[in-house]
């Protein structure tokens, strides 16, 4: 692919950063009007086009649900989800990255939904498998972006807040260690990671 088409692993960013004030985290009220806007921007670029929107699980299916009803385009969503495992190979240990049955996007309009953006290098890998299947054009949203832990040169075309925050995110999708806190209506940092939450 060229040109639109492509996954691109470097963004200017079209729009202005939105960064936590401190490590309190972000009130649902500036959730909402961040995701609203960011809808109407999304349905400006794609008038009169279908959209195939791409969702993570688990974490990305709240900030989905909402930013998909701020959409007014033609839509299909599909859903995926990520399996990590530590295999062994050669005598060395490595991670790897598996995802199921990959949907039909050729010549489609796509969107990767995710709700935060660490490392990168699933959604990396995500984003190559999805760029397979010869879409028209091939963007990346993401709620919650973290640069610091970035480990692959891959930024989102649209984000909704930045932070350099350490902390751990709860609420809006985001889930404890246990699996609680997901129906949160705003995002709340913890002083730090607790064992047991994946990164991605």
């Amino acid at each position: 692919m060229s040109g639109r088409k492509a996954v691109r692993l470097r963004f200017a960013g079209r729009f202005k950063e939105a960064k936590a004030k401190g490590s309190g985290g972000f009130s649902a009220a500036r959730i909402a009007a961040r995701v609203a806007a960011l809808g109407r921007e999304i349905t400006r670029a794609h008038e009169g086009r279908r959209l195939d929107v791409v969702v993570t699980l688990d974490r990305g299916f709240v900030f989905a649900a909402d930013l998909i009803r701020q959409i007014d385009v033609p839509m299909v969503c599909h859903f995926v989800r990520a399996d990590i495992r530590d295999v062994e190979q050669a005598g060395h240990a490595r991670r790897e990255v598996f995802f199921g049955a990959r949907p039909e996007l050729k010549s489609r309009d796509v969107l990767l939904v995710d709700a935060v953006l660490e490392s990168g290098v699933t959604q990396e890998f995500l984003l190559r498998r999805l760029g397979e299947s010869q879409s028209r054009s091939l963007r990346f949203f993401v709620l919650l972006g973290r640069p610091p832990r970035r480990r692959v040169g891959l930024e989102p075309d649209y984000f909704g807040f930045r932070t350099a925050s350490n902390s751990v995110w709860i609420g809006y999708g985001l889930a404890e260690a246990n699996g609680t806190g997901r129906n949160g209506r705003a995002l709340t940092a913890r002083t730090k990671w607790k064992s047991g939450q994946r990164k991605s």
